[in-house]
């Protein structure tokens, strides 16, 4: 009987162990988690979880049966400390060994971290410390205009915290975005009385605040890091498997190594559409990255083909996001931005690369098929609709 390990316990691992169920694999399956927690999802964390509007049983992937149930072998509080290619096996971190004959690797990424004491927003305990020290009141730096860090914001101001997010780019989200859109992102958190520092970097945590690079510091009650996240590759590194900015796979989700493979956030895997490989950190990678890794580890002929996608709620504004907006050079409304209630397309040579609807509805589908079809748009039709 065969043995399918899958080395990592978030959303992409448990939504992988449910496909080769339902695909029929009679096997074994052994989903190997670090953490405590059985499987959950992250996005709630910086959202309404954080923010108290959501249980604790709102987040998790399956019930806690669904594992026994279906015969998924789930440990939890188990790191593996190292993948052994030539003998098909994993180690474990209490010294023990599981042999495979699959493996799936969906290890995710770890917060990017600056020296000091910093809270850091990752795991559902991060989540559960942050809330109960928002609660209690008082001024809270966000370190990293970012997704995480916005979120974070948004839901400190919510629970009445003063805030203040430094940033060393020229406005928030201007990787991710660009300048224009970054910075009605900005506008928005100014409205909500967030103090926003743009262009200066934090060059020390301290245990009353922050040092800036300019040498000024700015006092606070508790310090948040939202810099970003690292893929968990080493393992995959060190077994000698291809790794770049994530672990190497093919469109299928293949690494390397005909008998392992790599979901989520740490893949970095050849999309169709686009030609090239990418490394997506959103939560609908994991949550579809899984179940084509599991149909691929099956045999069957599958790509990951969906496009990167996202979504965010601050404050009033809720927005989902389709695409990737790297090369484009030019950007096209429909709707008035500064009504937060629009669509934004980012086109390549006449194309639609990314499209972004803000408080507008049920038009991912319309926006990802444009980008699909690489189709050259009429601009004016575009913005008007």
């Amino acid at each position: 009987m065969a043995t399918y390990v899958i080395v990592g316990a978030g959303l992409a691992g448990a939504k992988a162990a449910q496909t080769l169920r339902e695909e029929g694999f009679d096997g074994e399956v052994v989903l190997i988690g670090a953490e405590n927690e059985r499987p959950y999802e992250r996005p709630p964390l910086s959202k309404e979880y954080l923010q108290g509007t959501s249980e604790r049983n709102d987040i998790f992937v399956h019930a806690p049966e669904w594992y026994t149930d279906n015969g998924v072998d789930l440990r939890l509080g188990t790191p593996v400390t190292q993948i052994d290619l030539g003998h098909h096996l994993v180690r474990l971190g209490d010294g023990s060994r599981q042999p495979y004959d699959k493996l799936l690797i969906a290890t995710g990424a770890v917060p990017r971290r600056l020296p000091g004491p910093a809270y850091y927003l990752r795991t559902v305990g991060d989540s559960e410390a942050l809330r109960r020290r928002f609660a209690e009141g008082g001024s809270v730096l966000v370190v990293g205009a970012s997704w995480i860090g916005l979120e974070t914001a948004a839901a400190a101001r919510a629970a009445g915290c003063a805030v203040t997010v430094v940033e060393p780019e020229p406005t928030a989200l201007n990787r991710a975005l660009g300048p224009e859109l970054g910075a009605l992102f900005a506008r928005l958190h100014a409205s909500k009385g967030v103090d926003l520092r743009f262009g200066i970097a934090a060059a020390e945590i301290t245990e009353d605040g922050v040092r800036l690079s300019s040498g000024e510091r700015l006092s606070a009650d508790l310090v948040v890091a939202g810099i970003g996240a690292a893929p968990e590759v080493g393992l995959a590194r060190n077994a000698g498997l291809d790794v770049g900015q994530g672990i190497r796979t093919d469109a299928s989700l293949r690494t390397s190594h005909p008998d392992v493979y790599a979901a989520g956030d740490v893949a970095e895997f050849l999309h169709p559409v686009y030609g090239r490989h990418i490394r997506v950190e959103h939560w609908a990678n994991a949550l579809h990255g899984g179940p084509v890794a599991a149909r691929s580890m099956l045999g069957q002929e599958v790509v990951h083909d969906r496009l990167p996608y996202f979504f965010t709620d601050q404050y009033e504004l809720g927005m989902e996001f389709s695409g990737d907006i790297e090369g484009h050079d030019e950007i096209v409304y429909r709707g008035d931005p500064e009504s937060l209630e629009f669509i934004v397309y980012w086109l390549r040579d006449g194309r639609v690369v990314a499209g972004m609807n803000v408080n507008t509805w049920d038009v991912v589908d319309g926006i990802q098929e444009l980008i699909r079809s690489g189709a050259q748009v009429d601009v004016k039709e575009l913005s008007s609709g």
